[in-house]
C-alpha cells in the first residue's frame, strides 16, 4: 500500500522506491499540532503558523520514519532550477535559495515543503544517491527535473537508467488552469510537444504539471518513472492546496535520505 501510518502521522511511499537502502515520506496534513487553517501537520515557516508548533510538527515528521531531525537539509524554496549538494546537515547555516536538493551522505536528510507543487524523488542506487526537487509551473519550465538528474550524472557519475523517479501528490491538470503568460512559457521549453501539456476546458487552458514533468524525465533517460496521481486540490482530507484552499493553508513535508 502506497500509505503507511506511524501513530496519528499518515505518509505516502512510492512502492517502486522501496528499498532497505532507502528512507522516502510524503507526509499528509494528518496528525500535526497546528489549528485550522494550517491543521494540523503544517511544516511550513513563512505561512503564519506558530514557529513553535511548525518545529514540532517537523520533530513529528522525522520520528514517523525514524530519522533524527538534526539530519535534516533543507532550502528557502524560490520557484528555481538552482542546485544544492547536501554533504552534511544544514544545522545553523541559512537556508539557501534553491529547489533541487542532491546528496550521497546518507548522515543528510532531504526535506522540502509542498502545497501543489510537484515532489520529485530520485533514487539512484548504483552509485547510492538521492535527489529532491520542488517544481511548479515555473520550475517545470526552468526544467528543474532534468537539472536535477544532470547534478546526480556530473558529480557521482550516475547513470539515467539508473534511477529511478517518483512524481508526488501535487495539483492536477482539472485544477489548474493558467494565464497566457504561463501558456507562452510552456511552449517556449516544451516546443511542438507544449499540447501535450496543455488542455482547453471550460474556456480555460489547463497545464498538466505531472505530464509535463514525465516528459522531462523521459527526455532525460530515466525508464523507471512512477507517477503518484495523487491530486491535492482534489482531497483535502490529506493535502494543503494553496490553489484550493485559496493562500490561506500550510505546507506538507516530503523527505529522502540513504538509510
Amino acid at each position: 500500500m502506497p500509505f503507511r501510518q506511524a501513530g496519528t502521522i499518515r505518509f505516502f511511499v512510492f512502492e517502486s522506491l522501496l528499498d532497505a537502502a532507502l528512507v522516502q515520506a510524503i507526509f499528509t496534513r494528518q496528525g500535526g499540532l497546528s489549528p485550522d487553517p494550517w491543521a494540523s501537520l503544517n511544516v511550513g515557516g513563512t505561512v503564519g503558523d506558530d514557529q513553535s508548533r511548525v518545529g514540532s510538527n517537523i520533530e513529528r515528521c522525522f520520528k514517523a520514519v525514524e530519522r533524527d531531525p538534526a539530519t535534516s537539509h533543507d532550502v528557502w524554496q524560490s520557484h528555481s532550477s538552482t542546485v544544492v549538494f547536501a554533504y552534511s546537515p544544514r544545522g545553523e547555516q541559512d537556508r539557501v535559495r534553491a529547489d533541487i536538493l542532491v546528496s550521497d551522505t546518507p548522515e543528510v536528510t532531504l526535506f522540502m515543503r509542498f502545497a501543489d507543487c510537484v515532489p520529485i524523488f530520485l533514487f539512484d542506487p548504483v552509485r547510492r544517491v538521492v535527489g529532491l526537487a520542488h517544481a511548479g509551473w515555473l520550475g517545470t519550465v526552468r526544467k528543474a527535473a532534468a537539472i536535477a538528474v544532470k547534478a546526480m550524472q556530473d558529480r557521482y557519475g550516475s547513470q539515467p537508467k539508473d534511477i529511478r523517479a517518483g512524481i508526488g501528490p501535487s495539483i492536477c491538470r482539472e485544477h489548474y488552469p493558467v494565464g497566457p503568460e504561463v501558456v507562452e512559457q510552456v511552449r517556449q521549453t516544451f516546443g511542438h510537444a507544449a499540447d501535450e501539456h496543455l488542455r482547453r476546458e471550460n474556456g480555460a487552458t489547463h497545464f498538466d504539471l505531472w505530464s509535463a514533468n514525465k516528459g522531462l524525465l523521459q527526455a532525460a533517460g530515466l525508464e523507471s518513472i512512477e507517477e503518484c496521481g495523487i491530486c491535492t486540490a482534489s482531497h483535502p482530507e490529506d493535502w494543503y492546496s494553496h490553489r484550493a484552499d485559496r493562500g490561506q493553508t500550510g505546507r506538507f513535508g516530503a523527505l529522502i535520505a540513504l538509510a
